[in-house]
């Protein structure tokens, strides 16, 4: 028997070249590069709206505690401005015992002690009265755990800028994002 001959073909390794796995590295990182900015303020707006959410949740209790108690509502003339000043400081373990009265009746089964962030909350009632102008307040400090001032102006802000305090007062969010502010002309 004679041997075969070859017919010219090569014999084809399997795997990648180097220059391939080059091209593929590079064009995952440059994916890489476009995506991780925008995961990250994925995760960042998640951590707002969580607070935004337990602060709504825990005001929404403590006005229903406080309407059953003192006959306030939430209803009536906003002021332009909002200031802490004149309300004292409440400890989150007693709003949790005046909002969780028993097993059978309670207006929240937790109070929040911390936001998404892991920055302490911050309770408030009025000192005076609660019947007065401005009866219980919560704030956040946002992102950068540093609160700016005990009054505030009314109003939202721009919804990526993560380091606004967030503020809910008697019923309504003083402090809120609101998606992009743009510069209004007045005639």
């Amino acid at each position: 028997m004679q041997p075969r001959a070859r017919c010219g073909r090569r014999r084809v390794a399997g795997g990648f070249t180097l220059i391939e796995l080059i091209i593929v590295v590079a064009v995952l990182g440059i994916i890489a590069g476009i995506l991780i900015p925008y995961l990250v303020d994925a995760l960042a707006k998640g951590k707002q709206k969580r607070t935004l959410g337990d602060m709504r949740n825990t005001g929404t209790c403590w006005m229903s505690w406080l309407t059953d108690q003192v006959g306030a509502g939430a209803a009536g003339a906003k002021a332009r401005t909002y200031s802490l000043a004149g309300m004292t400081e409440v400890d989150r373990d007693d709003l949790m015992n005046s909002l969780f009265i028993s097993q059978d009746f309670f207006y929240c089964q937790e109070v929040p002690g911390k936001d998404a962030w892991g920055y302490g909350f911050e309770y408030y009632q009025s000192s005076q009265t609660l019947l007065g102008a401005q009866a219980i307040a919560i704030r956040s400090t946002g992102r950068d755990g540093i609160f700016t001032d005990l009054t505030y102006q009314v109003g939202p802000f721009v919804s990526t800028n993560y380091e606004h305090d967030l503020v809910w007062a008697d019923g309504l969010f003083l402090r809120y994002p609101a998606g992009v502010i743009t510069a209004s002309t007045s005639p």
